[in-house]
């Protein structure tokens, strides 16, 4: 398992995941633009404050998609009965 040494929004973090470079770098990409633009809505806010409402955007983000697979999976689901049902 591949380890890392990054630096994220300041604080140095080393830990062994088993994912790409590729990923994680996209990864941290995503967490330092997400903190710049909620950085350039807010002024005079703590980092603990910014860090919190990234982590609840970033979770809010990831129920909507788990939402949007679920329905994808029904819909998949209907089209598969719909393909082994034969038409009468």
């Amino acid at each position: 398992m591949p380890g890392y040494n990054l630096t994220v929004l300041g604080l140095d973090l080393s830990f062994a995941a088993d994912v790409s470079p590729e990923r994680i770098h996209k990864a941290v990409d995503l967490v330092h633009q997400r903190y710049k633009d909620l950085e350039g809505r807010v002024s005079h806010m703590s980092k603990e404050r910014l860090l919190t409402y990234l982590a609840l955007s970033l979770a809010d983000d990831y129920l909507h998609d788990q939402g949007k697979m679920s329905q994808l999976e029904g819909t998949l689901q209907q089209l598969l009965t719909k393909i082994d049902s034969p038409e009468e």
